[in-house]
């Protein structure tokens, strides 16, 4: 039996060329919670959960994991850019019935969650990034400890299907020791969490896709970035960013640095936890969401 948060309804919503599952809860202004890797909308359970009480919570797949289509990636590296990404999360709150919302993005969720600002501002009323800085200023700014703590990123972006074929050797593994270690709580991810994550990453067509992602933030991501940094574009509308002090240490970079240089009206806050935030941290996380939505706009 799959498992599901509890109280919402699921759907799947045709999106341009593809479709996403969502899950839709709670009544109210329309939040909408974007998931990081290697998780799926789940990762937002216990948040959600909360901010149903008073809100419309809306917790889509993203293109490439969980449930939602996994379409073959180009080129370009544009099939999985944060830019259509972003676009996919506007046009699904569209079809549900929704012009302008607020987006809570965690890791890969939080780039989406930037590029919907910059991009399409008159559908995004608060924004909130958690655990990442755009793509952009992570690559320039990577140090070696750094690049050792997010070997990752650099593996994922290697032409295909290199990535794929070390990965798919044993993906239970791979994708486990990030579900293993970037949280603190030992109860932040229970089995049936895990076991659910791990069956909708393992697949040949999910690993494509997650890697199809991650060379997507190593370079158009980051062009667009650069882009709009040359035109001094910024994020106008309320920002909270909510970094990761695992065990009081600071991120491994500039965290608020990085998010005060995009958006003016921008609050940071740290908590004492892993990088998987909404599960190490889901009361205090929704306390932020819940703070951002009630400022005004």
């Amino acid at each position: 039996m799959s498992i599901t948060i509890p109280g919402f309804d699921y759907t799947r919503v045709p999106v341009g060329e593809v479709t996403l599952q969502v899950a839709v809860g709670g009544a109210g202004s329309p939040v909408v919670l974007l998931h990081g890797f290697p998780q799926t909308h789940l990762a937002w359970r216990h948040v959600a959960a909360d901010l149903a009480t008073d809100h419309l919570v809306v917790c889509p797949d993203l293109r490439g994991y969980g449930a939602s289509d996994k379409p073959a990636d180009d080129l370009e590296h544009s099939v999985y850019s944060k830019r259509t990404m972003a676009a996919d999360v506007v046009e699904l709150m569209r079809r549900l019935g929704h012009e302008r919302f607020a987006v809570v993005g965690h890791d890969r969720g939080a780039g989406v969650a930037f590029r919907a600002g910059l991009d399409q501002p008159e559908h995004v009323s608060h924004l909130a990034v958690l655990g990442v800085i755009p793509y952009g200023d992570l690559w320039t700014g990577l140090s070696y400890q750094a690049d050792a703590f997010l070997f990752h990123l650099h593996l994922m972006a290697h032409p295909a299907p290199f990535p794929e074929q070390l990965i798919g050797a044993d993906p239970d593994r791979y994708f486990g020791y990030f579900l293993d270690t970037w949280a603190t709580e030992p109860e932040a991810i229970p089995t049936p969490v895990r076991a659910a994550y791990l069956a909708a990453a393992r697949s040949p067509e999910a690993i494509a896709a997650v890697c199809a992602d991650y060379r997507s933030g190593a370079f158009v991501d980051g062009l667009h970035d650069q882009a709009d940094r040359a035109h001094e574009r910024q994020l106008q509308m309320p920002v909270v960013a909510i970094g990761n002090g695992l065990g009081g240490a600071p991120p491994p970079f500039d965290f608020e640095a990085a998010w005060k240089s995009w958006a003016p009206r921008l609050r940071t806050i740290v908590l004492d936890g892993g990088h998987l935030l909404p599960e190490d941290r889901p009361v205090e996380v929704a306390a932020a969401v819940r703070d951002l939505v009630a400022t005004p706009a």
